[in-house]
This record gives C-alpha cells, structure tokens and sequence, in this order.
C-alpha cells in the first residue's frame, strides 16, 4: 500500500462536536448538505419526545399521499375521543368532516392533539393500532430508539424518542416527501375562526427556518427540532429538556447562529471528479485514474487553525486485468494523527492484460529504453 499526499490545508481543528455546550438536557446541530455533526449531546438517551413525535405522525400521513392512498381533498370524520383530547386543539367538531389539508396544517402549526387523534383513527381505525404502525414504520426509516404509544406525544413513560431518532425522521422527512415538506415552513393557520400561531420561534426570525416543531410536557422539558436553510447551506437542530419557552427561543436561535457564523463547508471533491493517476503493471494501458463516486463536502469550524491533511491511500502498483468501478483506494481526512472521514476511490476504466507477445514486446522496449511499467 502507498499513501500520497496530495493537498493540506490549515483550518479549525475538526471536532466540533463536542467544543460547544447548551442548557438542553439532549440536542445536537447537524449539516445536512456535508452529514456532519457541529454538535451533539445525550444524542441516544430516550426521552419525552412531547409534541415532537408529531412529525412522525405527520410522516405516515404523507406516506399515505404520496402513495396515492389518500389525498390532500379527503375528508376524516371527528370522532368524540378525538374531539375531547386535552391539550393543544385545533379545536374540530365532534362528528364533523376536516379536509386532509386543513388536519396537516392542524397538527403542524396549530400542534392540534385532537387532528393527530382524527388522521390516526382515519388511517388505522384506532390510535392504538395507530402507533403500533408508527413503531413498524419507525424501524422501516431508520428509527434505532423510539417507541410510541400514541399520536401526539402526549406523556406516557413509554412514549419515547431520542434526539437521533429525530434528526433521522427530519432528514427522512425533507428527502421523501419534497413535495409535501412546505407546510412546515407555515407560521399561521385559521380553523373554526380561530387563528393560531406556529409556535416555532425560528420562523419569525428572518433566520430562513423552513420548520419543524416544538414540543413542551412536564415530562420532556421544552423542545424543539428546526431546520434553517440559508444559501447553499442547511443546518438541522433537535433540542429537549429545555426549562423554560422563552430559554428555548434563545437557546436554539444561539446554536443556529453558531452554526452558520463559526463554521463553514469546504468542497473537497465532486462526484465523479477524479483525483489520482495510478501505474498499471501488465496492462494495455499504463495507467488509471481513481475516482470518488459521491460528493466529498466536509463542515470545518473558522476559528482553531488546525491542519487537516487530505490523502489517498491505493495500491500501488495496479496488475491488469482491472475491472472498471472497483474500489482500488480511499480518500482519507485527517486531524494530525486522527482519521476524522475517509472516502472510497473506484477505477475510472477497465484496463485489459496483454497477451502474450505484447509482453515480450514490453519487456524488451524496458531493457532497450528502460520503460517504466514492467509487463508481468
């Protein structure tokens, strides 16, 4: 194996994650266009997930309009143990009809219990069997820690989330359904002549929040799980435990500002680029180039000027036959001594053995001019 080198650069040292703190007893701040974790704490201790596991009430309801099985028209009828639900309202009729649009927009900016109680009678016939659902999909997504009990977080010892599980659901949230995603970005909506307003602070702001929700029980504490999009840039925060509203509103607005001031995204290479000529021995060609199949975007804090160095390990040299696409090297970022990611660098071409007297050729053009690439 040979490592090469090929550009360093000095920067903030590369583990942010655990630099920064917060009065929330769980969060973590991530960037979405990089995967990278800006920062993290208790991200896998269960927990309250209060009015937050909406989202994942909300998920299901777009599963079912994406595939067809609903749409935004339909009507679902109320019934008297939805529309007795404490709690936040979006204050619905017994045994009246809501449109599917008017119950997303209830449960999202008006966090309408009794609408989350209507979806789940309306798509499983009782919330019960409901989250039972919840709990199947869960698992289907990418959910590792979280069991639910009911449709709308209210407390239950064993209604719980983590702050992975959420930012898992966001990111699944945003990538499945782009199309219905919008709704969370609403800051106001009007139902039985009563207009309530998206408690998300970050939305009023100017901040270029597009959503999610918050959440508040005496359980979970005061949370929060929000997404801010500014330039070419997204950042996804998830907060809980929080003591109070207005130290909710603080809190997130400062780690968001954090995360858009003190760090930045560099561009390492794009899909495709090719990053290295490796020699081929025995090949009817001499060389090939090593290439990254996806995009290499890493999220590097301004401040602490560190060295980050960028290798590439390969094999060296290549034998032919080599098949195009094979992983033949990887692309390694370093802290000093610490790997922080590597990458894997695929062949660019597949390179053909010479035959026979194409070697003997070869071998004699090395002893006459002393060719570099040696025919085996």
């Amino acid at each position: 194996m040979k490592f090469l080198i090929i550009f360093s650069l000095v920067i903030l040292k590369f583990n942010p994650a655990n630099s920064l703190e917060t009065i929330a007893a769980q969060g973590v701040l991530y960037d979405y266009e990089s995967k990278s974790t800006i920062f993290e704490k208790n991200i896998n201790e269960p927990m309250s997930p209060s009015s937050m596991s909406k989202i994942m009430t909300i998920y299901y309801l777009f599963k079912k309009i994406d595939e067809g099985e609903i749409s935004l028209e339909d009507k679902f009828l109320v019934s008297k143990k939805a529309w007795k639900k404490g709690g936040s309202k979006m204050f619905v009729n017994v045994n009246s009809e809501v449109k599917v649009e008017d119950l997303i927009r209830g449960i999202i900016v008006q966090s309408g219990n009794d609408a989350c109680i209507v979806v789940a009678e309306a798509i499983s016939g009782s919330e019960e069997l409901f989250a039972k659902e919840l709990n199947e999909l869960g698992k289907e997504i990418g959910l590792k820690n979280s069991n639910f009990t009911n449709s709308t977080g209210w407390p239950d010892p064993e209604h719980l989330m983590t702050v992975n599980d959420l930012l898992t659901l966001t990111i699944r949230t945003i990538e499945d359904f782009p199309d219905l995603y919008h709704y969370y970005a609403e800051k106001e909506f009007t139902f039985n002549d009563i207009k309530q307003i998206n408690r998300n602070p970050l939305l009023f702001n100017n901040t270029g929040a597009d959503g999610l929700k918050t959440g508040h029980t005496s359980l979970g504490g005061y949370g929060i799980v929000a997404t801010v999009k500014k330039n070419d840039r997204r950042l996804i925060l998830v907060l809980n435990g929080i003591k109070s509203n207005r130290s909710r509103s603080k809190e997130s607005k400062r780690l968001i500002n954090i995360g858009f001031k003190q760090f930045n995204n560099i561009l390492v290479a794009n899909e495709g680029d090719e990053l290295i000529d490796i020699p081929v021995w025995g090949g009817k060609k001499k060389s090939v180039k090593l290439y990254t199949k996806q995009k290499i975007l890493i999220t590097i804090p301004k401040r602490l000027k560190k060295k980050i160095s960028y290798k590439i390990r390969y094999e060296s040299p290549l034998f032919a036959p080599l098949t195009k696409d094979k992983s033949a090297g990887e692309l390694i970022i370093k802290n000093n001594n610490e790997t922080l990611k590597s990458y894997k660098l695929y062949i660019n071409e597949k390179v053909d053995k010479l035959n026979f007297f194409s070697k003997i050729l070869l071998n004699f053009k090395i002893l006459l001019f002393g060719e570099s690439l040696i025919a085996k």
